[in-house]
């Protein structure tokens, strides 16, 4: 399925779209980025059969210190039972703060970069799989990640996850849905 644009306005169809390939597929569990819960909530209503894991940011990505979800959000959505994972970006991470310093060319982020050509979306998606991976939240088990482009989600994929020490073991099984401008 194509978006004709990115955006949150995708959100409903991808999750749809993403719970129907994974009930066909007979998988069971979903990773999700969520910066606010608004995605995470989504998802409890409409991949109900699924176990949810959703990423956020890590404390500090906007203020120091400060984590960016709310911890009320948090807590609620654990009592509903998604795993809630704040960690640092999979796709930057560290690599970002130096080339902030130290301008130049590093692989990880010229990686983040190759999958942004399928989107910026595709590349959360792949990213919180590898977060969530490292998070311990996976069974090793292919599953299905959803990424957005800035709010909501407008890309998912099917996908076997890998941690970030074992990159090239990821696996991208199949794109579920995707924005085709971007």
């Amino acid at each position: 399925m194509y978006f004709e644009k990115p955006g949150k306005d995708n959100t409903v169809p991808t999750l749809k779209a993403a719970a129907e390939r994974g009930q066909a597929l007979g998988l069971d569990e979903i990773v999700l980025a969520s910066t606010t819960g608004a995605t995470a909530y989504q998802a409890l209503d409409l991949c109900p059969d699924f176990k949810i894991t959703a990423v956020t940011y890590h404390c500090g990505f906007r203020e120091p210190f400060q984590s960016v979800l709310p911890d009320d959000v948090r807590r609620d959505l654990t009592a509903k039972g998604v795993q809630v994972v704040a960690a640092t970006h999979a796709l930057s991470g560290v690599e970002r703060g130096l080339s902030k310093k130290h301008p130049g060319l590093y692989p990880v982020v010229l990686m983040a970069d190759t999958l942004k050509l399928f989107g910026q979306g595709t590349k959360v998606a792949v990213e919180v799989a590898v977060m969530a991976a490292d998070a311990g939240t996976l069974s090793g088990k292919d599953i299905i990640a959803v990424g957005g482009s800035s709010h909501g989600a407008d890309a998912a994929l099917v996908v076997k996850p890998a941690h970030a020490a074992r990159i090239f073991e990821l696996k991208i099984r199949e794109l579920i849905c995707k924005p085709r401008h971007f």
